[in-house]
């Protein structure tokens, strides 16, 4: 397979480069934040050592393309200055582990200075367009489930009238030999998949399907066949009636985890399923809407299959539903919140939602053009309980959020959030005498917003 993509990697840099560049124009386009937030539980524990936090954080998100010709360009981003003000700059665990930050092709510290996260060359062709390079990957159909990552990428599409046709091969994560892992004694320990998509446009609804194939072989080792491997199906559909938009999703996984012979785990089938449908009306100053959404939880109750796999599927790092529940500003910024006997196993209240039923209903107004009001009340329980735990309800949370556009390229967010935590949090109350308690949750956040 790597062979194969080489070759046609080879073919689409002749075909791009064999193009000659007289002079080349460049697009700029920016983004700046900064933001203050104000927690008042890091954990929902009802504990004394339970402490608040409070800080302003900011980033700089620069986007630059250089067009040698109408049919030819680099695509380049960066993003810089990614920090807490006077906070401490350091790496986090999961950077360090994995090489790279949450949505960046840099480590956590990089991001803090500066880090390249796309990087890769254009080339519209008679016979489709050709991207070769670092580019975004985990971004498709609605917003559920996205979680925009740069990752080294071969990629055609070609669009014919409303239709859209799409192949790529990515490179997750590479272990081979290399200067850098030089003690590599295995080849081919790789992460990397291959997506398949097809897609029709129209005038008032749009609809399409990704398919397409992983291979996990990052802990396989010369006793153990640990390869993991995983396809997957993810069709959505969009539709406006009236002043009324409509959008769904649904994505399905399937595949092996294969047994480990140095610990005799079993073999185990990956069965995984999520989705979403989202609703909202559009009356002029004011509109409403809801929002139904469903991650899969893994049954405790069987052995030979998994369900529910959090670093597989889940709602996605793009959307945030909330400004607490499921919020992956919160995750990134604060860090993970759980409740009573918790840890990085479990699931916690920030960051992608997993294992979860979800349930929104928001309205909102916009009284003049540059003003935008919406108040939210939202609803999350587990799908599948861990053992020990009696209650599967993670909390109901209310939002209320204020936008005031400044001018065209300026805005100012102010917003409140108050958690009502659910049982869930208490944990495995077995084992502690049902003493467990947990404390609700609220959240103050402003932000301006710079972009052109």
């Amino acid at each position: 397979m790597k062979r194969l993509w080489l070759v046609l990697l080879s073919l689409g840099l002749v075909m791009a480069f064999s193009v000659s560049a007289f002079a080349v124009d460049v697009k700029v386009g920016a983004e700046y934040y900064a933001a203050g937030m104000y927690l008042n539980k890091t954990n929902l524990a009802d504990q004394d050592t339970n402490p608040s936090t409070a800080f302003f954080y900011q980033r700089w998100r620069v986007g630059t393309d250089f067009i040698v010709s109408p049919s030819l360009k680099l695509v380049t981003r960066f993003d810089a200055m990614e920090r807490i003000w006077g906070g401490a700059r350091g790496e986090s665990a999961a950077s360090a582990a994995a090489g790279y930050d949450t949505q960046s092709a840099g480590t956590k510290m990089e991001n803090q200075n500066i880090a390249f996260d796309l990087l890769y060359a254009q080339y519209d062709s008679p016979i489709g367009t050709f991207k070769v390079g670092y580019q975004i990957d985990s971004a498709w159909g609605t917003i559920f489930m996205d979680s925009s990552m740069p990752r080294g990428t071969v990629a055609w599409s070609y669009t014919s009238g409303p239709w859209f046709y799409y192949l790529g091969y990515k490179v997750w994560d590479d272990k081979s030999l290399s200067a850098v892992t030089s003690t590599t004694t295995q080849t081919d320990l790789d992460r990397d998949k291959s997506a398949l998509a097809i897609k029709y446009i129209g005038k008032s609804a749009e609809g399409g399907l990704l398919g397409g194939h992983v291979r996990d072989a990052r802990f396989k080792t010369p006793t153990t066949n640990t390869t993991n491997l995983l396809y997957y199906l993810q069709p959505y559909a969009k539709a406006t009636f009236g002043p009324v938009k409509v959008q769904a999703e649904f994505d399905y996984f399937w595949g092996d985890n294969p047994k480990d012979a140095a610990t005799s785990t079993d073999n185990r089938k990956l069965e995984l399923i999520a989705g979403w449908i989202d609703a909202t009306v559009n009356l002029g100053t004011f509109y409403a809407g809801g929002t139904v959404a469903y991650v899969a939880g893994d049954d405790p109750d069987t052995t030979d299959k998994i369900e529910g796999h959090s670093g597989i599927v889940n709602g996605g790092i793009d959307w945030n539903p909330c400004l607490i529940m499921f919020n992956n500003d919160v995750a990134y910024w604060v860090g993970n919140v759980y409740g009573n006997a918790y840890d990085s196993t479990s699931t916690n209240l920030s960051g992608p939602m997993a294992n979860a039923l979800f349930f929104q209903g928001r309205a909102g107004l916009r009284p003049t053009p540059q003003w935008d009001v919406m108040l939210s009340l939202s609803f999350a329980q587990a799908d599948k309980k861990p053992a020990g735990v009696a209650n599967g309800t993670y909390g109901t949370e209310v939002d209320l959020t204020g936008t005031y556009k400044i001018t065209n390229n300026l805005s100012y967010m102010l917003g409140a959030g108050y958690l009502f935590t659910g049982d869930y949090f208490k944990g495995d109350e077995s084992l502690q005498g049902n003493t467990h308690k947990v404390d609700n949750d609220y959240m103050l956040i402003n932000k301006l917003t710079l972009s052109f």
